[in-house]
């Protein structure tokens, strides 16, 4: 079954064979992504991945990115449901992807749909990476694509794709979830990074704990942005005392993983991005800095990135299946 496609009036018309069950924000000016296509693909059960994704494609698409957002759709009625792990339709949009944003939590999908992310890996194309996406896939023993599960025991892809290409799988909570925030501290070194240019320090802040990682990260994994575990949620909360902080785990860090083809492809991964921390400035702005990082655009970053809200975002709070029952992906469109 297709569903229908809308987009904001401010946008340009949108390709019908865009996405199927998706929204498509067409890129609006000269910014710096024009003639680039991210797509954005949403799947959690908890952190509210589908609200999250369409504000910043909309955010992404006032800087001149295409962005395409595709969700996890119950197959019996057609509205966005992330306790559905076995069906993201529109994936058929990665073939003219230049940059993927994740926003999944131990998706099955069936072989079709997982073909296309695995194809669209093996470019070597970049990727950014949102909180439960280091354990995007878990995918029953035995299936074609078991590999890219965060548990994987293959000699040659030990711990899936989280470990293999974004240098983390599902370790632990390392603060109190649900009481304890997150606020991001730049990285010693890393102070002139351009995902960081126009974020002062105490900028990034959110009410989603810090993961645990695991020291040191793989490969040519460079931490950029630590996490200090706070006493509250609040952005004013003092740091816990202890070994939490002592050391800090990173909670973004840069990385490239190398494509079928040999080509090397950039990481952005952040074990932020929940939708809620998408009402700090800083928190937004490091993730879109991250996608222009990502997509080879660092010299065309500002001194400022313009990251505003667009529209209306009201952020669900984070729990397990607590998404807005009986949405459509054309009610998260704004004005039609």
């Amino acid at each position: 079954m297709k569903f229908t496609l809308t987009a904001l009036l401010m946008f340009a018309a949108i390709p019908a064979f865009a996405a199927e069950a998706g929204l498509v924000f067409e890129g609006t000016g000269d910014g710096p992504g024009k003639g680039k296509h991210v797509v954005l693909v949403s799947g959690d059960d908890e952190y509210r991945s589908e609200e999250a994704l369409p504000q910043l494609g909309k955010i992404l698409a006032k800087l001149g990115f295409k962005c395409t957002v595709l969700f996890p759709i119950n197959k019996e009625d057609g509205t966005i449901d992330p306790s559905v792990k076995d069906n993201i339709p529109g994936l058929e949009a990665l073939k003219t992807a230049d940059l993927i944003l994740l926003g999944l939590r131990f998706r099955d999908l069936p072989d079709d749909q997982m073909k296309l992310f695995v194809d669209y890996l093996e470019t070597g194309k970049p990727i950014v990476a949102l909180r439960t996406s280091t354990h995007a896939f878990a995918i029953k023993p035995g299936k074609t694509y078991s590999k890219y599960s965060y548990n994987s025991k293959d000699p040659n892809y030990n711990q899936g794709f989280g470990k293999q290409v974004l240098g983390e799988t599902w370790v632990n909570h390392h603060g109190k979830h649900n009481f304890e925030g997150t606020r991001g501290l730049t990285a010693k070194g890393q102070e002139s990074h351009p995902i960081l240019r126009g974020i002062k320090e105490g900028d990034i802040f959110g009410t989603t704990d810090v993961y645990t990682v695991t020291l040191p990260l793989p490969g040519d994994s460079t931490p950029i942005v630590l996490g200090q575990v706070t006493q509250t949620l609040e952005a004013d909360s003092k740091p816990v005392e202890g070994k939490k902080n002592d050391p800090m785990m990173p909670v973004a860090w840069t990385k490239t993983y190398q494509g079928a083809n040999g080509k090397s492809g950039r990481v952005f991964t952040t074990t932020m991005g929940a939708s809620k921390d998408l009402a700090w400035e800083g928190t937004r702005r490091m993730i879109v800095n991250g996608c222009l990082w990502a997509a080879g655009l660092e010299d065309r970053i500002p001194e400022k990135t313009t990251v505003d809200i667009v529209g209306t975002y009201e952020a669900t709070p984070f729990k397990m299946n607590g998404f807005k029952k009986g949405v459509k992906p054309t009610d998260l469109a704004g004005e039609k």
